[in-house]
């Protein structure tokens, strides 16, 4: 199996436990958080979390921090559910790709009402 493939598969797997993991936080600057993707470095020591979480920049800061605070504790329920030679470290990047896609299709739709005018 080719190394991206592996990883793939396990950046999924990884997703799967910590979108579980994330809702069964207790610390209250944690929102409401979606994970959209794990990216895993081919060496399996690293994880990249990419997540969506609702409110304002202020909750969002919040939530960015409950879940880095949250990290060892994350770990330790992926190792719990997944069997491997390490536990990566873990970092979380708010996934703005939604907000992006909807600046994109705002700014086409004001482009096609400027040509129909």
């Amino acid at each position: 199996m080719p190394q991206g493939a592996r990883t793939a598969r396990v950046g999924e797997e990884f997703r799967e436990v910590l979108a579980e993991a994330i809702q069964k936080l207790k610390d209250p600057r944690v929102g409401f958080v979606t994970v959209t993707g794990v990216k895993v470095s081919p060496d399996l020591k690293r994880a990249w979390v990419y997540y969506t979480a609702l409110g304002e920049e202020k909750e969002r800061a919040g939530t960015r921090a409950g879940l880095m605070s949250a990290a060892p504790h994350l770990r330790r329920a992926l190792g719990s559910q997944v069997r491997l030679k390490f536990l990566p470290d873990l970092e979380f990047q708010e996934d703005t790709s939604g907000k992006e896609g909807a600046r994109i299709e705002a700014l086409l739709a004001e482009l096609n009402r400027q040509e129909r005018a």
